[in-house]
């Protein structure tokens, strides 16, 4: 499956775009965000990408869970929202 790194510094139309792509070819993607700013980032781009996929009959479906990562040698908890498509 297809990671999606989202930044607090993320354009959420750019990464909407990127997940729409990856959903209408793979089926699911991926996406990590550590940070409140990062998560509400990350939420506006699944609801773009949403929007984008929608008139193509696709309807987008997100679990939200914990990931344990490792950023410059030290251990985070990033929030990854799995979206797949129906």
């Amino acid at each position: 499956m297809e990671i999606l790194k989202v930044a607090a510094s993320s354009m959420p139309q750019k990464v909407a775009n990127a997940l729409a792509a990856i959903v209408k070819e793979q089926g699911e993607a991926e996406l990590q965000a550590v940070g409140a700013s990062a998560v509400n980032q990350a939420v506006k781009a699944i609801a773009i990408a949403r929007g984008k996929v929608a008139p193509n009959g696709i309807d987008l479906y997100v679990i939200p869970a914990f990931a344990d990562i490792v950023i410059e040698g030290e251990k985070k908890t990033a929030i990854k929202f799995i979206v797949k498509s129906r």
